[in-house]
């Protein structure tokens, strides 16, 4: 969820159109109806929280906010999916889920390269007002209580409509801490701030002044019961390699802040110092910002382990193929809080991770995991190496990381929290859930 990639123009595209709709409040309410007001409730059912989601490439906040919708309490809330585009990664997990969503009554959004941001001059605050106002009567037509945003885009493109059409809005930050919407929209326009760590939520004090809280993200603990045996030899097979290889898993989307060079780096340090070991690293996830892919695989050329680098792709379930590594390794940089981090401590994969980010609110270093400084591929060689070279410690750290995580990050008290701030907003608005 890439908010500080679009940042610069959604807030260039949407600070004028909020002012624009404020200055001509009036004339909305006349031509479309009184979309300022407060939304009907309908107190024979649940009240309703709207997840809009931009669609294409799906990651590991995606699979967060699945595992909340499902565990929301229906007597309780109604969740409403709504995804903008219909093909790609995330409507495809939402079908795989079993999970009903509704397209967007407008196609496009602030981070739709081909939509509202494409427009030039007049006519892009011209399409963007117009979006905002049918979004604002969708919102208000199907009687939504709380928008519940969790992407760049989606925060912008929903948190107009929200307050056009008397809901609630609840903006979870899932991005790293410089995120412009997060310092400068989030303060203006959100009813409430979530954010997955302390890392994430940004040191303005326009931020600090606003409603904030950190709610890590939710885990399964019954996700975990993984025969790791078995997939192992599933992974080995598709590999082709020896029974005894060492397996290093990346897990997440290709894009710089997750340092996919560094991990391939780190692989070839393992070759150098340990030549007689058997060593593969193998990297899930897609191919987000530009040629990364290509990248990694010169880079692993260009080392001499070409046959120690594969790269496999995006696989949902993931955990499987968790399960059956030998170490996790994670490279990433200002991680907000990485999700496959918490999954390898749940199932019982040994972690490694850079010393950076939301990381360190999860790992201990030495206890239920290491860490490495952050971009040093021959410090992170050296404690996968320790790990691998001592197996009794490396299962009794994966213990006490799999009790710290059922402890700390279970799926039912994400839900609960989030479901208590429902309440407030609700409460807030005097209504009640």
């Amino acid at each position: 969820m890439r908010e500080g990639r679009h940042g610069d123009r959604l807030i260039h595209i949407i600070q004028p159109t909020w002012r624009l709709a404020r200055m001509n409040a009036e004339g909305i309410k006349a031509r479309f109806g009184s979309v300022g007001a407060s939304a009907a409730v309908d107190r024979a059912g649940a009240p309703v929280i709207c997840f809009p989601f931009a669609g294409g490439i799906a990651g590991g906040s995606h699979i967060s906010v699945i595992k909340l919708i499902r565990s929301l309490d229906r007597q309780r809330f109604t969740p409403l999916i709504i995804v903008h585009h219909e093909q790609g990664e995330v409507a495809d997990m939402f079908r795989r889920e079993g999970l009903a969503f509704e397209r967007a009554p407008v196609p496009y959004h602030f981070g739709h390269a081909a939509g509202i941001a494409s427009a030039k001059g007049p006519g892009r605050l011209l399409r963007a007002v117009a979006a905002q106002l049918r979004l604002a009567r969708f919102l208000r037509a199907r009687r939504v209580r709380i928008v519940h945003t969790n992407e760049g885009p989606m925060h912008a493109t929903w948190a107009l409509p929200a307050r056009l059409a008397g809901a609630r809005l609840l903006w979870h930050h899932r991005a790293t801490p410089d995120a412009r919407g997060l310092k400068y929209l989030a303060p203006l326009l959100a009813d409430r701030i979530v954010s997955v760590s302390r890392f994430a939520l940004s040191q303005s004090p326009l931020a600090r002044a606003a409603h904030c809280s950190v709610v890590y993200s939710p885990f399964d603990a019954d996700d975990a019961a993984v025969d790791r045996e078995s997939a192992r030899r599933v992974l080995i097979a598709e590999l082709g390699v020896s029974a005894d290889t060492r397996i290093v898993g990346f897990f997440g989307n290709f894009v710089d802040r997750k340092r996919p060079l560094v991990f391939v780096d780190a692989i070839a340090a393992m070759a150098r110092r340990a030549p007689a070991m058997p060593v593969v690293g193998v990297m899930f996830g897609a191919v987000v910002e530009g040629t990364l892919d290509a990248a990694v695989r010169e880079r692993a050329r260009e080392a001499g382990i070409a046959g120690r680098v594969r790269l496999m792709g995006f696989r949902y379930p993931g955990l499987p193929w968790l399960s059956a590594c030998d170490v996790h390794a994670v490279t990433a940089v200002d991680e907000p809080f990485g999700r496959s981090l918490i999954e390898a401590m749940l199932i019982g994969t040994p972690v490694v991770a850079v010393a950076s980010g939301g990381n360190s609110e999860a790992i201990c270093d030495g206890v239920n995991g290491l860490l490495t400084p952050p971009d040093d591929a021959e410090a992170m060689a050296g404690r996968i190496l320790e790990l691998l070279g001592n197996p009794a410690e490396a299962t009794a750290m994966a213990a006490r990381a799999c009790a710290d995580a059922r402890a700390g990050f279970g799926r039912e008290r994400h839900a609960r929290v989030i479901a208590g701030i429902y309440d407030e907003l609700l409460t807030r608005r005097g209504e009640s859930a």
